[in-house]
């Protein structure tokens, strides 16, 4: 049945319609006056909408599928099957941001997610294999440069901003910078030297004025000058056929005792040495939120996915349920947007 009010019209001969009561689901049904053809009237854009945000609602949600069918979860895989071949789209709006946080999720099954935040919403997403540096670039060519990006300090991103966004500072992520030095020493360093240097990476976040920030600078500089020739001391194999750390060749002469002590000091060095531990202290930035969203962004595993997940559908909980639901993204080549 087509048209609607007095301009409905039977789909068979085109005659007029009149009611003939209702449906056991108390739908109104229409019967054609020339033929006696019965029907009833559809509206499949509704019964999209109520499919579609029945969709949301599990995927950002916590309960299982079953919850929001009145049977099994089977009946809500059927009747939302089509749902995963929605793209979400976010039109750029040409907003010149003062900040942009830049981060990268990996979702398993050869996926990666290239997220860009500004004030807690997504501004848009790249995906790829691996965050590499056409990626970045595919992501940042995207919107205007801002004023500053936050960063993790990930593989191919730095080159990508100094081709992309020549004129944007660089802050790196303070709490990725601790799990990075974590990483090194471990949560409990064995030396007195590693777990001085520990001490002062957790004091990176504390830092909220410059005075700080240089207070910060003399202590990692006073380690070096206590624990310098430490983290310079050298290590030759017993012979050719000598005991090896992992990670050193068969054709090294020698490596460095302490090479995990070392590559943490170093980590901290070249950020010092980079200006991108501190951009958010410069005084042309105070009275912004850049310091607020520093200190709160942290880039935590959760959180910093939200918005990704608000948009792409539910980021981790999307890539298992792909192959079990008939999604559009069995393999990572259907997607339009899609870098290798």
């Amino acid at each position: 049945m087509n048209g609607s009010g007095k301009s409905k019209q039977c789909e068979v001969c085109q005659s007029a319609l009149k009611r003939n009561g209702k449906t056991s689901a108390g739908t109104q049904r229409w019967r054609c006056i020339q033929c006696g053809a019965s029907s009833v009237k559809r509206r499949p854009d509704l019964k999209r909408r109520a499919e579609l945000n029945l969709f949301l609602q599990w995927i950002l949600g916590k309960q299982n599928q079953a919850t929001y069918a009145a049977q099994t979860g089977r009946t809500f895989r059927h009747k939302t099957r089509w749902c995963w071949n929605v793209e979400p789209a976010v039109m750029p709006t040409g907003e010149v941001h003062l900040q942009i946080q830049m981060d990268g999720i990996y979702l398993g099954r050869g996926w990666c997610a290239l997220i860009a935040i500004a004030n807690g919403k997504t501004l848009g997403w790249q995906w790829c294999d691996s965050e590499k540096k056409v990626a970045w670039i595919a992501l940042l060519e995207q919107f205007p440069a801002p004023q500053v990006v936050i960063i993790d300090g990930g593989s191919g991103l730095a080159s990508a901003l100094a081709q992309a966004w020549p004129d944007t500072r660089v802050q790196r992520c303070l709490v990725h910078v601790q799990r990075n030095v974590r990483t090194y020493l471990t949560l409990r360093p064995r030396t007195d030297a590693g777990r001085a240097l520990r001490r002062i990476s957790l004091a990176l976040t504390r830092i909220s004025t410059r005075e700080q920030a240089t207070s910060w600078m003399q202590a990692l500089q006073q380690w070096h000058h206590i624990f310098g020739e430490l983290i310079k001391e050298r290590t030759y194999p017993l012979g050719p056929g000598g005991l090896r750390p992992k990670g050193v060749k068969a054709t090294q002469t020698w490596w460095y005792t302490h090479t995990r002590l070392r590559s943490a000091y170093k980590l901290l060095e070249r950020l010092v040495r980079s200006g991108e531990l501190f951009t958010y202290l410069d005084p042309a930035l105070r009275g912004s939120t850049l310091l607020q969203r520093l200190i709160t962004l942290k880039v935590e595993s959760t959180p910093s996915c939200v918005p990704c997940c608000e948009l792409i559908g539910g980021c981790r909980r999307l890539m298992p349920s792909v192959r079990s639901n008939g999604g559009c993204i069995p393999t990572v080549r259907n997607q339009p947007n899609l870098i290798l």
